[in-house]
């Protein structure tokens, strides 16, 4: 059995990548695949843009020590984030940035699914490939298939879930194939 942590990388209050994962979530959690499951908050998490200085001067902060230790009794990770840009939204890379500076280092060998949801009609497909460079240059396995859900801000209903029950079953699907990957 892994333990997953599963998290949308936005800080926007309405986010559709908290939307996305919070769907995620409940469709594992509805599944008998054996594996733990634990939804964080981002927002949770709050850290200043990451500056050696600060690091120099205060070491690492306490809010990052907290993501790194939710990070260090996973397994796995399930992350959702938005585009901005065409790229990898900063509080994500952000975040990267300083976990990364946690000695020991934590990510090296942690497997990690990326999902992202955007309006536009790419479904955050840059930011997902963009996303890949920084998490597979400090040692994490990124699972080879991602999922982009485009045209976001009509996805949901009034209570948050997928209203096309496609969608959702590609999801399920995915979802289904990493966590048996994790076996």
């Amino acid at each position: 059995m892994a333990k997953i942590i599963m998290m949308g990388m936005s800080l926007r209050k309405d986010s559709f990548n908290k939307k996305l994962i919070h769907n995620a979530h409940r469709i594992l959690s509805d599944s008998k695949s054996g594996h733990e499951f634990e939804l964080l908050s981002f927002n949770d998490y709050p850290m200043p843009v990451y500056n050696a200085d600060i690091e120099a001067q205060s070491g690492i902060p306490d809010d990052v020590q907290k993501l790194g230790r939710k990070i260090t009794e996973a397994d796995a990770l399930i992350l959702s984030t938005p585009e901005y840009n065409g790229g990898m939204p900063g509080v994500f890379k952000n975040a990267v940035d300083w976990v990364s500076r946690i000695s020991p280092m934590l990510w090296p060998g942690k497997q990690l699914l990326l999902l992202g949801a955007s309006p536009g009609g790419l479904g955050a497909i840059r930011s997902l490939g963009h996303s890949r460079v920084p998490l597979e240059s400090i040692g994490v396995f990124v699972f080879p298939e991602m999922f982009g859900l485009s045209q976001a801000h009509q996805a949901f209903d009034e209570h948050g879930k997928l209203k096309d029950p496609a969608t959702e079953e590609r999801v399920k699907k995915l979802l289904n194939k990493f966590c048996n990957h994790l076996r």
